[in-house]
């Protein structure tokens, strides 16, 4: 039976929580988003990594929710300019534009406010329902139909909840635990209260990335640990009620540092394919193409690793002759690849989409 939700801090001693294993987690977790940091800030245009690691973050958290698309669906679309191959393509896109408008807001703002968590949802679900103010909210399990979990009913016990956690996120309320500690808190009493009607778990995994950004722990909204949740779901789902049932917090925490520092590793990883692959269509176009190369080109070849000769003519500013020109040359020299889908051409960046695709698989 589900006992009413408690306010945070958690109750109980924080030597239950922050246990010596713990602790030793956190050195090589502390360790692995500060070398993710570190390579992050050596791309010179860091919107690449933004536009590119956000997708695969969203693509990611939406499968969470069986909401389940491809490469190649996800990079024929284009927010912007709402153009989107599926309907699950453009649900990613939405969770990528809540996740990278979030991200903006916090480092404006300098602080994480639950009207700022509200946007996001509104953003991923493209409503305005908002906060639940009707009863009958529960969580049950997908496969036996069996309640696992009935959060807050009331709207004004939400809204308190709400209060609460915002305050706490923010340190309104002392709490002296390490930040990725305090995270994992976070994350489960937001899963927890499930204010929303829909889009809970793609909110509160945004909330994880925002919360280290504001902690000063990352710069960029780079972390997707929604990959590493779809190959330990079970065991997600099983701790969390562990923690709502039981207060055995010590598995719970260390299964975050655990996706924290796996997905960190993994993303350094695919950093470093970027800046490689960078350095060599750089260096090969500069040197057999003298008069196309240009660092805008460059940048838009790896913003989109698949592109078309419309969204490069709008980046260089040049005509759309010249914009085919640049693309079917370079795709005749083997650097870019050309599919036709539908009435559109695409120039696809292979080497990147193949990097993207193995982080997918070994992250």
């Amino acid at each position: 039976m589900n006992k009413s939700l408690p306010e945070l801090p958690p109750s109980v001693e924080i030597q239950k929580i922050e246990t010596r294993v713990v602790l030793k987690k956190l050195a090589t977790t502390h360790a692995a988003l500060a070398e993710l940091k570190g390579i992050s800030s050596t791309i010179p245009n860091q919107q690449i990594l933004i536009d590119t690691l956000s997708l695969q973050e969203a693509k990611d958290s939406s499968a969470i929710e069986n909401i389940v698309t491809t490469q190649d669906e996800i990079y024929r679309s284009n927010y912007s300019r709402q153009s989107f191959s599926t309907a699950a393509a453009k649900e990613v896109h939405r969770y990528a534009e809540a996740l990278k408008t979030s991200y903006r807001q916090v480092k404006e703002n300098g602080f994480i406010s639950m009207k700022m968590i509200l946007s996001a949802q509104e953003v991923i679900e493209q409503n305005k329902a908002g906060i639940r103010k009707l009863p009958g909210t529960v969580l049950k399990n997908d496969l036996t139909g069996e309640l696992v979990y009935t959060p807050p009913q009331r709207y004004d016990t939400i809204m308190a909840l709400l209060d609460n956690l915002e305050k706490f996120i923010n340190g309104s309320i002392p709490y002296d635990v390490d930040p990725l500690v305090k995270m994992a808190i976070i994350h489960i009493q937001f899963e927890s209260i499930h204010p929303f009607y829909d889009g809970n778990g793609r909110t509160g995994r945004i909330l994880n990335i925002l919360y280290l950004i504001n902690e000063g722990l990352l710069d960029l909204p780079i972390l997707y640990i929604s990959r590493f949740i779809i190959r330990n779901r079970m065991d997600y789902y099983r701790l969390l009620q562990d923690v709502r049932e039981q207060n055995t917090w010590e598995a719970w925490i260390l299964y975050i540092l655990d996706a924290i520092e796996t997905t960190a590793g993994s993303t350094v990883e695919t950093i470093k394919g970027i800046k490689r692959l960078m350095l060599e269509y750089k260096s090969k176009i500069r040197k057999d193409y003298p008069k196309m190369y240009s660092q805008d080109l460059i940048n838009n070849l790896f913003r989109h690793p698949y592109t078309r000769i419309g969204w490069l003519e709008k980046d260089l500013g040049v005509t759309r002759l010249t914009a085919r020109k640049y693309l079917e040359t370079l795709m005749e020299q083997g650097l870019l690849k050309k599919i036709k889908a539908g009435r559109n051409n695409y120039y696809i960046n292979p080497a990147l989409l193949e990097l993207l695709v193995e982080g997918n698989a070994t992250g």
